[in-house]
């Protein structure tokens, strides 16, 4: 009772935190990071670990670089998840514009085929504005797969800061089901793709950033299960608050697809993006817990 009054009170303090305006909050993340970067040094080792095996290549000052840049940018999306809550229409609009006019086309020409889609997105940029930004993408049946949160009054905040502009959450375990209940309607299913598997159903390993990695399967085994075409969320930090997405191919015949390689596509994008700009991925997340001898 008395963990489900304090939630109750955090919840109010959110969304009144959704309320100031996006310069304010930008300055509140500057303080954060100050706190987060210099006082707390929050899970600070898993990240140079991180930062390290991933770019063996690079100074111990070129990592560092990143790394202060990481947890800038880790503040600004925090405080940018808080204003998800009651940003505007025409704010996400705004502030997650289309990145290429003839990538939409084409995405628009296989939407017009009437067969199911899978867009895998990573924890790269914003990307719970992406999935708010997909709620405007199409009129077709958008449905958003996620992992559902322990506390129940968090859960019901951010599932309903998820579904506010129409798209459909369900919760990983149930997608299957929820895709086959939908077969007479054509969907666009967007989840994220580089979380860490339990360690119970991990299948296999890939080369992920320099290192043997565990890889969640589900985009492959739904995309064979549905024959749906698989494209990848692509997210481009542009300026402070301000980004760009599109949808780039990956299959459109998975069920002839060979085992992996639609995990390897989307791995293989992800990686090519983190490259480019690193700082924008998590990199606090403990991303390596399983080794291959380990499973």
């Amino acid at each position: 009772m008395i963990i489900k009054g304090l939630s109750r009170i955090g919840v109010f303090f959110l969304y009144l935190l959704s309320l100031l305006p996006f310069w304010f909050l930008y300055l509140l993340s500057d303080v954060l990071y100050f706190v987060i970067y210099y006082l707390t040094g929050y899970r600070k080792k898993v990240v140079r670990e991180n930062l390290r095996n991933s770019f063996p290549e690079k100074t111990d000052a070129e990592r560092r670089a990143i790394e202060r840049k990481f947890y800038s940018y880790l503040c600004d999306l925090m405080l940018e998840t808080i204003k998800m809550l009651t940003i505007s229409k025409k704010q996400v609009l705004k502030r997650m514009a289309l990145q290429s006019a003839q990538t939409d086309i084409e995405i628009n020409k296989i939407i017009a085929t009437g067969r199911p889609i899978i867009g895998a997105v990573g924890h790269y940029g914003n990307w719970e504005l992406a999935a708010l930004r997909f709620s405007f993408y199409t009129d077709v049946e958008r449905v958003i797969v996620y992992k559902p949160l322990r506390n129940e009054t968090y859960e019901k905040l951010f599932k309903h800061m998820r579904q506010r502009f129409g798209a459909t959450l369900v919760a990983m375990k149930d997608i299957l089901r929820k895709l086959i209940e939908l077969r007479g309607k054509q969907t666009f299913t967007m989840l994220v793709s580089d979380q860490t598997p339990i360690q119970e159903s991990v299948q296999y390993f890939t080369e992920f950033l320099n290192q043997p990695t565990a890889v969640f399967m589900g985009v492959e085994k739904l995309a064979k299960s549905t024959n749906a075409v698989v494209v990848f969320c692509d997210v481009r930090c542009v300026k402070r608050g301000y980004y760009t997405f599109s949808f780039a191919l990956l299959e459109d015949e998975p069920k002839n697809a060979e085992p992996h390689a639609i995990t390897n596509k989307h791995v293989a994008y992800l990686e090519n993006m983190i490259k480019l700009a690193p700082q924008y991925w998590l990199w606090s997340h403990r991303r390596w817990k399983f080794k291959p001898k380990a499973i």
